[in-house]
């Protein structure tokens, strides 16, 4: 094994590696038996390179063929088959009762703190139990997910486990092999390491839970509280390809346990800082907090760390609920001990609360695009995580149940992050007697049908699909900036034209009555013109705009992307089979099933002809790289933001980048062309300075490259 500073070479090694495997076939048993690790150790080279680095080096096509290939030679040829092997991770279901199994070392939890004295005393405690000693710290943010234990043995993971009670926890070691950013085997034995216990957490990007969400609600299932409840529940779930559907990522942080083939502890000895250990991790294939974690000196510069961390949370990838601060000096945990309860090498500064106490005083009922109908609670006006919410989803009927709640109850609500807020429980001790039971309509409010309810489903529907509610709002949906992007008829105009009978459906809007329109009071002959226009540049969408704006029961926008990447024609997903569906990445048996059923519908197969006939575009165009002026002006490029923008919000930005044909990366990788660097730019800026590749520019800068481009 080559060593992990070798980066360029292991790279380029990988990459003719995969041309070899990628050109020939391998159909004798000797010669498959001869390319097997090949195969694993390039396929899991490159899960690392898509979904730890973001930075891919192949395409999702020439994955999927190697994966076939693999598949293939491990079909005819079962002896083959390794448990590490890529193919594996998803493997039969977990039985309804998890095996109970010691963790190596107990996972005690930590101390918690919520103000900066307690970090004064933790530090002054420090250096008593430690008089003349010097003292580093390693700072790192507190993931908010469900913690999670993995052990390696001979390169191998052998087993994943909740926390459970501390000293014993549930294996979920399927489960855990169904989350791509854990690898099946790392080389650890290149540190002479043969049994080794890593700790994390398993969490799941807000960007994704906030759209899992919104397609849950939309669809008629109750959304997830939080993304640490989400993470939690999922890795508990009977099926593991259910799990790959949740967006589960891990950020590992702490190794408890380490020895090498005679069993000698080597932690405190060749493992001896947690700052080095976490740079470890990271180069054997691990998601580690390798950029936010910090090394300091000093108790000042702990607060700093804490105070910095504080304001750029919330426009962080994973839910954070404080900060870690730690002894770096793992030979000193000795020295300092532990309680029953909690290690005195370290202590969690936690941020302050994000939930709040209101009066529900109303429930509403709304009608969504395919006939669900969603309660919506009015509360009295409340600040929660600097924001006035006064009003949240209640989601279904069996919601209300659950938490016995009824009109004037005074509830507890949350809002985490991004994250839509969320009513956590009801305060019946609040309860004065003159609360109301919550009645559930039985009729549509919006046309009066019956509402049913299918018995594997939540909801309660309407089965009308002309009823006025669904019509605007899937008409509101298809106008959205997110699907078809028509400025100028957003949700209001939508009502309005519909009253009036401008809109029946979705062709019509190709075929607006404008003279009719200008007799209306508010439209001037310029807002009539500009309208004319929105439309006309709506029939150039991106393929995977369009296919999110038909309104597809579980699609949402990143499911959208993912099968437009696979086309040339939309019409091509009319041959598609359920099977061919499942084979896709990250597509269950949900979403399958509802894109099969979408496209096999005469009824959605002659709205796609209409489309097409009015000059929508239906196909993937496949566009070069490059600055113009002609539309698609950032056609290619790669842009990040970091820091604070002070004239736009970050989704602003991005949105005006993919208007103009860019995309929007997640993270800092050599695949970023530019840099946007805003206010109190942090490690990215850093990290792309180091690099040298990449371009960096300020906000201005950022705006007067958009105004080239004909808005």
């Amino acid at each position: 094994m080559q060593s992990v500073n070798n980066q360029a070479e292991i790279v380029s090694d990988m990459l003719k590696l995969t041309s070899h495997l990628l050109q020939n076939d391998f159909k004798t048993f000797d010669e498959a038996q001869k390319v097997i690790l090949d195969f694993h150790d390039c396929l899991s080279f490159h899960e690392k390179k898509y979904y730890i680095d973001a930075e891919p080096l192949i395409t999702d096509k020439e994955y999927d063929v190697l994966y076939k290939k693999l598949e293939a030679i491990e079909s005819a040829f079962p002896d083959l088959i390794d448990e590490t092997s890529p193919t594996q991770r998803v493997g039969r279901g977990l039985t309804k009762d998890l095996e109970q199994v010691p963790h190596l070392v107990p996972m005690l939890s930590l101390d918690n703190s919520y103000n900066e004295e307690d970090i004064l005393e933790f530090e002054k405690r420090a250096r008593g139990f430690l008089s003349g000693q010097t003292i580093t710290y390693y700072v790192e943010p507190k993931f908010d997910g469900s913690s999670i234990s993995l052990v390696y043995e001979n390169d191998k993971l052998i087993r994943a486990a909740t926390r459970g009670d501390g000293l014993v926890g549930e294996d979920i070691t399927l489960n855990a092999r169904a989350i791509k950013n854990i690898p099946l085997k790392a080389t650890f034995s290149q540190f002479g390491i043969n049994t080794i216990e890593i700790r994390g957490e398993v969490v799941i990007r807000k960007d994704f839970f906030k759209k899992f969400n919104q397609n849950r609600v939309e669809n008629g299932l109750a959304a997830l509280a939080n993304p640490r409840n989400s993470a939690a529940g999922a890795l508990r779930l009977q099926d593991p390809k259910e799990v790959q559907e949740r967006g589960l990522e891990s950020v590992m942080y702490h190794i408890s346990y380490c020895t090498d083939v005679e069993g000698n502890d080597l932690l405190g000895k060749t493992l001896k800082s947690r700052s080095e250990n976490i740079k470890m991790l990271s180069a054997l294939g691990f998601n580690v907090p390798l950029y936010e974690g910090k090394k300091v000196e000093k108790v000042n510069q702990i607060l700093d760390f804490i105070h910095e961390w504080g304001i750029k949370r919330d426009d962080y990838k994973y839910e954070l609920d404080g900060m870690v601060i730690k002894i770096d000096d793992i030979s000193l945990e000795d020295l300092l001990g532990a309680t029953t309860h909690h290690p005195r090498w370290a202590i969690a500064y936690k941020f302050s609360s994000r939930q709040a106490r209101t009066q529900l005083l109303n429930v509403e009922y709304q009608v969504g695009r395919v006939g669900t109908i969603t309660p919506v609670a009015k509360l009295s006006p409340v600040n929660v995580g600097g924001v006035t919410v006064s009003s949240l989803s209640l989601f279904n009927e069996e919601f209300i149940q659950d938490k016995d709640l009824r009109i004037n109850d005074y509830v507890l609500i949350e809002r985490a992050g991004d994250v839509i807020p969320y009513l956590v429980g009801v305060i019946k001790e609040a309860r004065t007697g003159n609360e109301e039971l919550i009645q559930f309509p039985k009729l549509c409010p919006e046309c009066g049908t019956a509402l049913v309810k299918n018995l594997d489903e939540a909801a309660w529907k309407c089965p009308n699909i002309d009823c006025p509610a669904q019509v605007i709002e899937r008409l509101v949906h298809f106008t959205s900036r997110d699907c078809m992007e028509i400025t100028g008829l957003g949700e209001a105009i939508v009502k309005r034209f519909f009253k009036e009978g401008f809109i029946k459906n979705i062709i019509d809007i190709y075929h607006l009555p404008y003279n009719k329109i200008a007799e209306l009071e508010g439209f001037g002959q310029k807002s009539i013109e500009n309208l004319k226009i929105n439309i006309e540049k709506s029939k150039n969408r991106q393929l995977s705009k369009l296919i999110f704006a038909l309104g597809i029961r579980f699609v949402g926008e990143t499911t959208a992307k993912l099968l437009a990447q696979k086309l040339e024609e939309i019409e091509e997903l009319y041959t598609y089979q359920l099977s061919d569906l499942l084979e896709l990445r990250d597509i269950g048996p949900k979403v399958a099933q509802s894109v099969y059923d979408y496209f096999i519908d005469p009824q959605n197969r002659n709205l796609i002809s209409a489309l097409k006939l009015e000059g929508v575009n239906t196909s993937n165009k496949k566009k070069s790289i490059g600055l113009n002026q002609d539309g698609g002006g950032l056609v290619g490029i790669v842009f990040l933001f970091t820091g604070t923008l002070t004239s736009m919000g970050r989704k602003e930005a991005s949105d005006l980048v993919e208007k103009f044909g860019g995309i929007v990366a997640g993270s800092l990788s050599s695949k970023v062309n530019i840099l946007v660097a805003g206010l109190e730019a942090g490690s990215k800026l850093e990290k792309a300075q180091k690099l040298g590749t990449i371009k960096i520019i300020s906000e201005q800068e950022f705006k007067d490259m958009i105004n080239q481009f004909p808005q």
